[in-house]
């Protein structure tokens, strides 16, 4: 471009002005078919192609018309070649370049340019078609890099909002269960038993504020459970609804991960127990043979045939098969309910 740009200016071709004005509309045109060939990755519109149509018939005649002169104008196919694989996906780009170099190799035919001169100009063009095209390889890439950041970004918010709402219901469905045991003892035993009911409306406060600082917790991320102290908390948590308890546990010790799972395990499972079942009774079972096991049964009425899982469960459910773990329940004939979690033995930390 620099040389046909020197020709107009010291006025080595003919018709100076018209050639000025020729190349310095060339010359926006071209940059602007570029810049929108850059940015998108789709075949360009119809008023793309137009300007592409418009950009290549100026460069053609400029070339034609004084390519032969000592500006080098036959150059401007080059440019021609570049603004047209710019703006096309492949492998219309292909046929683009193809087809300019056909006329480069026409053109300096026709001002009888020397073989050498025609072929360096051909491997100029071919190596800027190239070049345009990993560019635009490269645009796309980053353009699609950055559409999966955001894509990503939205992922993990959503995948935090979940999470919180799994934590919170786990926690206050809990501790509200709770509450609202340790209330109706306080109910019924205020006229008879003011000391009684003094004892559990202390421990309804102490419910309360462990609830608050489990939901501080919660909100920092820190969702750390102790399984041994959730099956304390829910063998009390059952004797206060008049539920008899039987826990029968393994000397072995969790890893850190099964030991989480379980705790969430046990703190839901007594929860549905006391909230739903009915039941006189709940047996709490953890063991291990080839997988860690805890099974919760009760001898209550079990879930209504069309009933469908809550959301405690579906998030105990989540939790487990973050460990490699699954969860499952047994509506038993005769009456009761079983929920089983299971996690295996190996590649838990």
């Amino acid at each position: 471009m620099a040389p046909a740009i020197h020709a107009v200016l010291v006025g080595q071709v003919a018709a100076p002005l018209a050639a000025g004005v020729g190349l310095a509309a060339f010359i926006t045109l071209y940059l602007f078919v570029v810049v929108q060939g850059f940015s998108t990755t789709n075949q360009p519109s119809l008023r793309n192609q137009g300007l592409l149509a418009l950009v290549t018939v100026l460069g053609v005649a400029l070339a034609a018309a004084y390519g032969g002169q000592p500006g080098g104008w036959l150059g401007l196919v080059l440019y021609l070649a570049a603004a047209g694989v710019a703006l096309y996906a492949l492998p219309v780009a292909y046929l683009w370049l193809g087809a300019m170099v056909a006329v480069q190799v026409a053109l300096g035919m026709l001002h009888g340019e020397p073989g050498r001169e025609i072929g360096e100009s051909v491997f100029n063009t071919i190596m800027a078609g190239a070049l345009i095209m990993v560019v635009r390889r490269m645009m796309r890439l980053i353009r699609e890099l950055s559409a999966t950041r955001e894509e990503l970004a939205r992922a993990a918010v959503e995948s935090e909002r979940l999470r919180f709402a799994r934590d919170l219901h786990d926690l206050l469905g809990h501790s509200l269960s709770l509450i609202v045991v340790k209330a109706e003892v306080v109910r019924r035993t205020a006229g008879r038993d003011a000391d009684a009911a003094a004892r559990e409306a202390g421990e309804i406060e102490q419910i309360g504020r462990t609830a608050l600082a489990e939901v501080r917790q919660a909100v920092t991320g820190y969702r750390a459970r102790a399984f041994a102290a959730e099956l304390a908390t829910a063998g009390a948590a059952l004797a206060d609804a008049g539920i008899e308890p039987t826990v029968r546990t393994t000397a072995d010790p969790l890893p850190t991960a099964v030991d989480d799972a379980f705790a969430w395990a046990v703190r839901e499972a007594a929860t549905n127990v006391i909230r739903h079942s009915g039941a006189t009774s709940c047996v709490i079972a953890l063991s291990r043979t080839d997988h860690w096991q805890l099974e919760v049964r009760d001898d209550g009425r079990g879930v209504p045939a069309r009933a469908s899982p809550g959301n405690g469960l579906r998030g105990l459910a989540e939790r487990l098969a973050l460990v490699g773990g699954t969860l499952s329940t047994v509506d038993l004939s005769g009456g009761g309910f079983v929920l089983r979690a299971v996690v295996p033995a190996g590649g838990v930390a």
